[in-house]
């Protein structure tokens, strides 16, 4: 391929309008073009990075005995409501009518397709264990796409669907698309992790994301300095700590004039009392109902913990005029004490705690001496904070929670009957009884694992391609005219390396020398190839690695060889 002749437009400014590093240097580097709103064309050179990480995907999916298939991107609203998430879905899903006024919908996802296709032709215990999958546009209308193709709205994702007999069956399932993705994420050459995560939308019993690690990715992981132990933030458990002693005899519950002091931080300095000792009480709406959750001060709440303990559909922060109706004050002031609600849950580390300091349920007022027991009793005691670095970790004796960020690239589901029962997905078994398929769901975005790994890997002169997701293995920079040798001997090494399956482009514009090198590195091109007359003149070519600071003269003779190994090691790199 002549870079003269390829459509890479590059740019030598950072669009004003690209916050994350991907999203600027994939638009730099000539691979994507902004449409809309999180609506991206994706260029040859971008193309051909998510093609790589679509074969990949495609070889570990086919390996692990699932079959490919291609399901329309428009779904009817029937299946949707059938599965009790057209009206619980929310804005991000896309809605529409057609000329005939019935509903439809854009696909965020194919849970509901799938499932309507597989009961209506699969009717016997015979025909299962069965796992499908599809590369396919998906279309979530963000609130606020961002980050390139990282959080776009149009997007194309791997998502897989497995239907089983039994649990054991849909245990093995799982685990098989667990195994498939650590090969795949492996042979994309990122370094990533597994860690436990909350279902959200899709819904089931149990999910884990794969999180590409990168100091500028969104999500924050934990994970434990001893044990295998790891989550999202929003996952994460809290080690259930022992009562703590309590500091001695009650003392009476007073109230405190504290005009205006309403955060945190004001009432700790104003009350001469540390955050920890201060009740945080922070009033929420679960589906219609108020409901009441407490941490110490110095902690906050995690409220996708809150919303998996309530089992509630939607929760969110209640409005001023419910905290208000609720607690008798405005925002700042509320306390547990004297609430009525049906739901007054305490962190556990609460639990055992005496002489606390909360707002008094009264404008310009806090309390002192708040004990629990004698002046409010929780519903129950749960693990409703986030975790933080330094705790303990949940799993293991000993161990300590730390946090880095990552990625999230993939999502795997155990879905259990969500779908299966809602939708009459059934079978007969051996015994001639009809029972629910167990499912399970398995994603990975395609377009976010290129981004990620840019995100993973760059610096200030551009992107550092993992060979196998590269759009090309390597660049031929000779310089010089194009009738002098160099140019004569980089068309024949061009052409020896594409006879070795190497993807090689040759730069034969008319430009500087420092211009094909800063565009090499732009776009990342995992090898560089130099052809200059001192090198030639010693029968050598200069060879640098795009992740390396220094080149390695290799002789003409064996640079073939050479880079046919680089690439194909690189290549073949797998896990059992």
């Amino acid at each position: 391929m002549r870079l003269s002749k390829m459509f890479a437009p590059t740019l030598k400014e950072v669009p004003s309008d690209a916050e994350a590093v991907s999203h600027q240097l994939m638009l730099r580097g000539g691979m994507i073009r902004k449409l809309a709103a999180g609506i991206y064309d994706y260029l040859p050179l971008g193309l051909r990075s998510i093609r790589k990480v679509e074969q990949i995907v495609r070889e570990e999916m086919n390996r692990a005995g699932a079959q490919e298939l291609l399901l329309p991107a428009v779904q009817p609203a029937e299946l949707w409501q059938e599965s009790g998430r057209w009206a619980l879905y929310g804005p991000e899903l896309q809605r529409l009518r057609d000329r005939h006024n019935r509903e439809f919908c854009l696909g965020p996802t194919h849970e509901e397709v799938i499932t309507d296709l597989v009961r209506r032709d699969v009717r016997s215990y015979r025909e299962l264990p069965l796992n499908l999958y599809q590369i396919q546009t998906k279309f979530r209308d963000e609130v606020r796409p961002r980050f390139g193709l990282m959080r776009a709205r149009e997007f194309t994702m791997k998502d897989a669907y497995s239907f089983d007999v039994d649990d054991a069956g849909a245990n093995a399932s799982y685990e098989a698309m667990r195994q498939a993705y650590h090969r795949i994420f492996t042979r994309c050459g990122l370094r990533f992790r597994e860690v436990e995560a909350d279902s959200g939308n899709i819904g089931g019993s149990f999910s884990a994301e794969f999180m590409v690690l990168a100091d500028t990715g969104e999500d924050a992981i934990v994970y434990c300095d001893s044990c295998g132990y790891a989550a999202n933030l929003e996952k994460a458990e809290i080690a259930s700590p022992p009562d703590a002693p309590f500091p001695g005899a009650l003392q009476p519950m007073k109230r405190v004039p504290t005009p205006n002091q309403r955060t945190i931080e004001e009432v700790s300095a104003f009350l001469q009392v540390q955050p920890r000792d201060l009740i945080k009480t922070l009033v929420f709406v679960a589906d219609g109902r108020p409901v009441v959750a407490l941490v110490t001060g110095d902690h906050e709440v995690n409220a996708i913990k809150l919303q998996r303990l309530l089992k509630a559909n939607v929760l969110e922060l209640a409005d001023p005029a419910t905290i208000e109706r609720v607690t008798g004050a405005p925002v700042g002031f509320a306390g547990p004490q004297g609430l009525k609600v049906e739901h007054l849950l305490a962190d556990y580390s609460l639990r055992g705690r005496g002489n606390l300091a909360a707002g008094g349920n009264e404008v310009d007022v806090h309390v002192t001496g708040v004990n629990l027991g004698r002046d409010f009793t929780p519903t129950q005691f749960a693990d409703l904070r986030q975790a933080e670095v330094g705790e303990l970790c949940p799993r293991c004796t000993g161990g300590k929670l730390l946090q880095q960020r990552g990625i999230e690239v993939g999502h795997v589901f155990k879905l259990g009957v969500k779908y299966s029962k809602t939708m009459r997905c059934t079978f007969l078994d051996e015994a001639g009884v009809e029972k629910e398929m167990i499912m399970g769901c398995y994603g990975i975005g395609i377009g976010r694992t290129a981004a990620a790994a840019v995100e993973q890997n760059h610096d200030d002169n551009g992107m550092i391609w993992p060979l196998p997701l590269a759009p090309y293995h390597a660049v031929i920079v000779p310089i010089g005219k194009t009738d002098g040798p160099e140019y004569q001997a980089a068309l024949k090494l061009h052409d020896e390396l594409e006879a070795r399956g190497v993807e090689v482009v040759l730069d034969d514009r008319d430009e500087r020398p420092g211009v094909k090198f800063k565009d090499a590195d732009l776009i990342g091109f995992p090898l560089r190839l130099t052809l200059g007359k001192k090198a030639l003149d010693q029968g050598a070519v200069e060879l640098k690695r795009r992740a390396a600071a220094e080149f390695e003269l290799v002789p003409l003779g064996e640079i073939v060889a050479k880079v046919d190994a680089i690439v194909h090691e690189a290549k073949n790199v797998t896990t059992c």
